[in-house]
C-alpha cells in the first residue's frame, strides 16, 4: 500500500458533491490532510475500482449513505508541502451526487456529517477549492436531472 504522506507519486482521491435542496453535504475530517477541518466527503481510489465505484464506497463508508452519482464537477490537485518536500499530492475528482438511502451518520474517518444550506456555508471556512466545488456543483444540478 502506498504511504499518504510523503509519496513517492501522486494519488488518485475521490470526493462527492452531495445536494438535497439547497444544502450540501460536509464533513469534519478525523485524520490528515485537513484533520479537523470542514469539507466534502470523499477518500481514495483502490486498485481495481473505477472513480464512481470508489465514490459509492466511500460515502457509504463515511457516512452510511447510498448515493446516485452525477457528472464530473471538476478534477483538481491538492499538494501540500512540508519545507522542500511533497507531504501530500492527491489528484482528485468531485462528482455530482445525491443521496437515494441511508440514514446520515458520521463514520470511518469523519468526526461528524451534516447537511449545511448553501447559506451557512461561510461558518464552516472551507477551502477555496471546497468552496469553489461546491458553487460549481449547484451550478450544475441545475442543468442536471435527478
Amino acid at each position: 500500500m502506498m504511504k499518504r504522506k510523503f509519496p513517492t507519486r501522486p494519488i488518485v482521491g475521490v470526493g462527492a458533491v452531495i445536494l438535497r435542496g439547497d444544502s450540501v453535504l460536509l464533513i469534519q475530517r478525523g485524520t490528515p490532510p485537513l484533520q479537523g477541518e470542514w469539507s466534502l466527503p470523499g477518500g481514495v481510489v483502490e486498485i481495481g475500482e473505477t472513480l464512481k465505484e470508489a465514490v459509492r464506497r466511500e460515502i457509504k463508508e463515511e457516512t452510511h449513505l447510498e448515493i446516485r452519482i452525477g457528472p464530473l464537477v471538476e478534477l483538481f490537485e491538492r499538494i501540500q508541502r512540508d519545507g522542500n518536500r511533497v507531504a501530500y499530492h492527491y489528484i482528485i475528482a468531485d462528482y455530482l451526487a445525491w443521496k437515494i438511502r441511508g440514514r446520515l451518520k458520521a463514520s470511518s474517518d469523519v468526526r461528524s456529517a451534516h447537511f449545511v444550506p448553501r447559506t451557512e456555508l461561510a461558518r464552516y471556512h472551507l477551502t477555496e477549492t471546497a468552496q469553489r466545488v461546491i458553487a460549481r456543483g449547484f451550478e450544475l444540478a441545475k442543468k442536471t436531472r435527478h
